[in-house]
Order: C-alpha cells, then structure tokens, then sequence
C-alpha cells in the first residue's frame, strides 16, 4: 500500500499521535475487527507480521487454560507429617511438595502452618522437606533479562513457589519517635535487617527508595542507610530477594518461627511420601488467578499456569496426571501448541517461549491474536476472560490510560522497544470489536498516546 493510501486508512488522530512518537508506520501492527469473525475487518495493517507482543501474550496462555483446565481448576499443596506426633512433637519430618500453585503467598504458607499446629505440633524434631520436582526449569539469573535483578517481575517459576520469591518493606512514620517503623515479610531466617529508619521531616516524598539507600546485595543482611520522609506516609515496597535458591528455606523456616513453632533440624529439599497426605491446601480458582495476570501482568504467576499445562493432560477441568508429573518449559510449549492447532488454527501457530510475554523471543501476529480473541469471544468461558482484562481508565495496567473510560477490557504489554494492546472495546453504535496493536521500536513506549487515540477511534464508530 502507498503512503497516501495508508494516511487515507489509519485515523488521523493516531497518526499524528504516532508521529509525534516519532515512530514509522512499518513499525506498527494493527487489527480492528468485529468478534464476529464472518464480518469484514474495519482496519488492518501489517496484520500478519510476526511480532513481539510482551505481556499481551498471557491472553494465549489465560485462554489456553481457562479452556483445557476450566475457570475451577485449583491446584493443590500436600502436606504430609512424616512421623508420629506425640505431646506436641512430630518425631519425624514435616514435608510440603509443591505442584505449582501460583499464589501461596505468606498469608496461605500461614494458614498452612496452622493447619499442622492445628493438627498438635509445635516442635518439628525432624526436618521441613520441600518437594519442588513437579517443575524442572532451567536455572537463571534474575538479572539476565533486563540487569534489575531485585524487580518482583523476574521472579522465576517454582513448583513451590512461596510469596513470589519477594519480599514485602512496609514503612511506617512515627513522628514523636522520628522514625519510620520497618516492618518485613515474610520473616525470613538468618537475615539481619534494621526495624526503623530516621525520619525526614523536611523532604518531600518524591523518589523515597533512593532516599533510603537501600543496599539488598547480601543475602543475610538488608541494609538501610537513609532517611524516609515523614511526607510520604505508609508506604510499601515490594523488592525480590537477593538470593532466590535460599529463600525457600529462609521463608519456611522464619515464619515457622515467628508462630512460636520449634525446628530441631533445617529446612532441606526432599522427595515426598508414596503415602496419601495429612492435608491439601487449595488454591483459589483458576478464575482468580488469571485477574490476577490479566489486570496486573503479573509474570511468574503467567509461568506458573504456562508450566501446569505441562503437567496437565487435554480435557476441560482436568486435574495432572500424577502428582509426581514433571512440566519443564518444552511440555508447557507443546501442550499450549496443541492446544492452539486444535482449537485457534491448525497451521498457523505462534512462536511461544515461556508463557508470560516477559521474552525477546515470543512472537505472534496481529491476525493470529485476533482470532484468538474471537473465539474466545464465542467460547463458554468468554465472560471469565473478558472480566479479567485491565478496563480502560478503571483498573489494572490501564488504570492511568486516557482512553475513552470504560470503552474497553484490553490487555497491555510493555518491554523495552515494545508497546502492545488487545481485546475488546465497545463501540457507540454497540458493536464488540477486537483490537489489536502492536509497536516494536525504540520509542514504543512513547506510542502511548496513540494507542490512547486508536482506543477512542474504534469507540466513536457512529460517527
């Protein structure tokens, strides 16, 4: 198509928007079509370039679930006491496998812990055995994607996966006292860290991480060496633990602790019993957990779930084969292609890589990831996905969009060089549309506001 007849096709006020960005049209991939698939696109461009959709992969991998694993899927964490338990002793071992439920967060790892308090313990005189073997995955550096190790977001998967692997600074200002209480979860054995900071009561709030100076480079020690402004009120800071390997055990073994439980031995890796479990804990749905990822991208949460279709077999509602399955990254891979081959299109799949868009390597077009949205829009479980996507200018990863408000259920995506939109929006005459956007270039990030305009534009479709 000639420049002249594309400036006649793509609406104006994106276009300026865009160009403003400074970003070539050659750089952008554009859909916007009915959901129903029998209609005729209203706007297409480079719709069947391969691109890197960042986080707006993860509606492959929400749907690929929703649809082999239903919206009340659970996953489930056994808990055996490997021992006899006898005035509140286990002589024996306590032991905890993990099948990749993406959401034990302290608050749960504590319900659990009182399940087996509940059940008489108070003193383990054996060891706490953590079974992560459902998922093998490759080791990583939290630093090798992008050089931010201490980012929450590069947090690897884990069959055991505890508290996202982070932790959580909580600061709060005393004034009378001067300082700013400290507070961190989960406790985490054999980690020194200050309980209060001095309390700038000139600074503004600002850039108050950097005002703290903030050293979390030494796994047994976090270190505090500034100021935190009494401006800023209560404040949370969620930061990934420096070494991941350890935190496991560090977690466990803190928070056991911190409940008034007693350890003789250490909180080491192991094999689970053959044996039925003394308990499960089980997770929140599915449904859940995908608005979760969906409304705030969140990744390793996005991997999880990718890794569990590894585990699972086809079927809607199924549950994994064994609980001693394995998923590794190429059983994710295969499971979600054949799912897209039998469901989406037989010969036109996506390059995948590991779920959650967080890859310089995961690649998809804008026609494939429209008819994905279509039928996902015709599926059963359409209202289920679409409840999970950030709504435009209310909530999630749109919450700051200046789009038209409430026009839209859109995922978004964002890494460096790139800049990605899709789902539906609903136009004025009432028509669904599924739109597509996607920007891979240098100054993607400042294509925002266009993306903003190509929103509104879809929206004022009586016009």
């Amino acid at each position: 198509m000639s420049m002249a007849a594309l400036a006649q096709t793509l609406p104006t006020a994106f276009q300026t928007a865009l160009a403003q960005a400074k970003v070539p049209h050659a750089a952008v991939s554009l859909l916007v079509t009915s959901v129903d698939a029998e209609q005729a696109p209203r706007l297409q461009h480079r719709t069947d370039i391969p691109m890197n959709p960042a986080s707006v992969m993860k509606l492959v991998t929400t749907t690929a679930a929703l649809d082999l694993l239903g919206p009340a899927y659970v996953w489930r964490t056994p808990v055996w006491l490997d021992g006899v338990v006898e005035n509140g002793v286990l002589k024996g071992n306590l032991v905890i496998q993990g099948q990749g439920d993406p959401k034990l967060v302290q608050e749960r790892l504590w319900l659990l812990l009182r399940r087996v308090q509940g059940l008489g313990v108070q003193r383990i005189a054996g060891h706490i055995v953590l079974d992560n073997q459902a998922f093998a995955v490759p080791a990583t550096n939290p630093a090798d994607f992008d050089g931010e190790p201490l980012r929450p977001y590069n947090a690897s998967p884990d069959a055991l996966l505890l508290n996202f692997k982070a932790l959580v600074l909580t600061f709060t200002p005393d004034a009378r006292q001067g300082v700013a209480h400290v507070q961190i979860d989960p406790p985490l054995a054999g980690v020194l860290l200050p309980t209060q900071v001095p309390l700038s009561k000139s600074a503004a709030c600002g850039d108050y991480r950097a005002g703290l100076r903030a050293d979390f480079s030494a796994p047994s020690r976090i270190r505090l060496d500034g100021q935190y402004p009494a401006a800023c009120g209560e404040k949370i800071w969620p930061v990934a633990y420096a070494d991941p390997a350890s935190y496991n055990a560090r977690a466990m073994e803190g928070l056991w602790r911190n409940m008034g439980g007693q350890l003789d031995g250490s909180v080491i890796s192991g094999v689970a019993p053959a044996a039925p479990p003394s308990f499960e804990l089980a997770s929140p749905t599915l449904l859940e957990m995908i608005r979760d990822i969906n409304k705030f991208s969140n990744n390793v949460m996005a991997q999880q779930v990718f890794l569990t279709l590894g585990l699972a077999p086809p079927g809607n509602g199924a549950q994994p084969t064994s609980p001693w399955a394995v998923a590794t990254p190429d059983t994710a891979r295969l499971a979600v292609r054949q799912w897209w081959q039998r469901r989406i299109s037989a010969s036109d799949v996506p390059t995948l890589d590991n779920g959650s868009g967080l890859s310089r390597h995961t690649r998809i077009s804008a026609a494939q990831l429209g008819l994905l949205l279509q039928k996902a829009y015709a599926s059963p479980t359409m209202p289920e996905l679409m409840s999970s996507l950030p709504v435009v200018g209310v909530d999630g990863t749109l919450k700051r969009s200046r789009a038209s408000l409430a026009s839209a259920h859109l995922k978004t995506g964002s890494l460096r060089d790139v800049t990605a939109l899709a789902g539906y929006v609903l136009g004025q005459s009432g028509q669904r549309y599924v739109l597509v956007a996607m920007v891979n270039h240098p100054n993607a990030a400042a294509a925002r506001p266009a993306l903003d305009a190509l929103i509104d534009w879809v929206v004022m479709d009586n016009h």
